[in-house]
């Protein structure tokens, strides 16, 4: 047989498109040419795929004309994940292998020169496709690419440590077995940290709870030293536990960019990138497009600390995630669209030295300076917040006698319970809440309306920053167990929104 195809994927945005792998061989000039829009890195496989079948004891058709089509020809391939396609390609149009059974499976892995194989990225992408199209083949992948497919319910996952595992297989006549996968295990996550060991800052931890519970925007400013950090850092902690759904959600982002961990399956991802990320390391994009940090924290918190130092264009490209939870990159020749529902949390200096309301230490900045300062975050990135909160300096002879307050676990059933009253009542979080939902669930009273149409007036918020404090009071109220937002919730949920003292 001269010809051969063989199915695989590739990793297209989150998702995995079929790609067939056609090897014909030809007489004429001896020659190996790959076509089918092709990075560099695939077109290496030749070289990879001609000494792996060589040093593994395979014949390498040398006096034929390979050609080697990964069809369609307009979806770019990258990496090394075609170099086991391949290798069977040639083995089955040189009749070494049974062409026959190849319609069976998909694969993918990258060979060493010896015959080995070695992990892909986007293992779960390519099982979760297989799942979604109901497919009936079942999926060949290396040993620790296969451990994570196998994650996936409904899918047969097959593993194979080299490349003659396979060979031994498929032969004619054989009937030796391929092994399935054995899903990676699922170990007891790392614990995180504790809410208790945060003294004092009661007002901080009351806005980390209410964010937590309607999955609400933060942004916590104050001096230096003041805990703003560690209570970013535990808000993960305080979140809900993650549905399997979700959690493969997660995962599968996470292992489009080779970061999944088995340990943490399940767990809610914290995202803290340093603020020299460009805009692309933060809604993501490059060429094939990858994702960026606020897909990686889907389902999970993206923490930008120094948010002032962060550059101006990348925080501005996360305003339109921030409404849609969705990033569509598009660039000349293609689109890719990645997730993003992630929860922002985000922590600043009050001003250029830090120090204004400190009462340790005397400020040095101008007002001017201090305008400037706060002036490098735009009115419709702050628009999007929905709490802004001052953090302030405890002296050190008050912290010392205080006590470490609840610890995250007490705080999170709280938070699940609330969380869970809002998802019976609308079937989505209380920052999710479309604009033509906020009438028939706000609920609020008519004084308490009343009172914040005085203050939006007052404080000139516009129509978002209108709705987003009817979300936060919705949140408080939830958290309360009431049913209706009273005037004393709405005054909270105007006061957890002005903590910039110059704005």
């Amino acid at each position: 047989m001269s010809l051969a195809i063989v199915h695989s994927r590739a990793l297209d945005g989150l998702s995995a498109s079929s790609v067939s792998v056609e090897v014909h061989l030809a007489n004429g000039l001896p020659s190996f040419t790959l076509v089918g829009l092709a990075e560099t890195e695939v077109k290496e496989s030749r070289e990879r795929v001609r000494a792996a079948l060589q040093n593994s004891g395979l014949s390498f058709p040398h006096n034929k004309r390979i050609i080697v089509n990964l069809a369609p020809a307009e979806l770019p391939k990258e990496g090394g994940r075609f170099d086991l396609p391949i290798a069977l390609g040639l083995l089955a149009a040189s009749d070494q292998i049974d062409a026959a059974r190849l319609d069976e499976f998909e694969c993918a892995g990258e060979l060493s020169l010896g015959g080995e194989l070695r992990p892909v990225r986007g293992a779960l992408a390519m099982s979760l496709a297989l799942r979604q199209e109901q497919s009936s083949r079942s999926l060949i992948l290396p040993e620790a690419s296969a451990a994570e497919a196998a994650l996936v319910a409904g899918i047969k996952v097959l593993g194979a440590a080299h490349l003659l595992d396979l060979v031994a297989a498929l032969v004619p006549g054989s009937d030796a077995p391929l092994s399935p996968a054995t899903p990676l295990p699922l170990v007891q996550a790392p614990a995180q940290p504790d809410l208790s060991d945060i003294k004092g800052q009661a007002g901080a931890k009351r806005a980390l709870e209410i964010a937590a519970i309607g999955e609400h925007s933060l942004l916590m400013v104050g001096p230096p030293g003041t805990g703003k950090s560690m209570l970013a850092q535990r808000l993960a902690g305080l979140l809900p536990a993650m549905s399997n759904e979700e959690a493969l959600a997660s995962a599968s982002v996470l292992s489009l960019a080779g970061q999944f961990e088995a340990a943490r399956w399940g767990q809610r991802s914290l995202r803290s990138p340093h603020h020299s990320a460009s805009s692309v390391a933060l809604v993501g994009g490059g060429s094939p497009p990858r994702p960026g940090e606020i897909s990686l924290a889907l389902h999970g918190v993206l923490f930008l600390d120094e948010l002032t130092e962060f550059n101006r264009a990348a925080l501005e490209a996360l305003r339109e995630p921030m409404e849609t939870g969705r990033i569509l990159i598009s660039r000349a020749a293609r689109q890719a669209e990645f997730p993003a529902r992630f929860q922002l949390v985000a922590a600043m200096n009050p001003c250029p030295c830090g120090h204004l309301g400190n009462p340790l230490q005397a400020c040095r900045c101008s007002p001017d300076q201090i305008a400037r300062y706060q002036g490098r975050l735009s009115g419709p990135f702050l628009d999007r917040l929905d709490l802004l909160i001052e953090v302030p300096m405890i002296r050190p002879s008050e912290l010392a006698g205080m006590a470490g307050g609840e610890s995250s676990a007490t705080v999170a059933t709280r938070v699940v319970l609330a969380r869970e009253r809002s998802l019976t009542r609308q079937g989505c979080s209380n920052a999710r809440l479309a604009a033509q939902q906020l009438d028939q669930y706000i609920r609020a009273e008519p004084a308490t309306l009343a009172f914040l149409q005085k203050a939006a007036s007052q404080l000139s918020l516009s129509a978002r920053g209108y709705h987003r404090l009817l979300r936060v009071a919705r949140s408080i109220a939830d958290l309360e167990g009431c049913v209706c937002v009273t005037l004393a919730q709405m005054a909270e949920a105007i006061q957890l929104r002005r903590g910039l003292r110059a704005m």
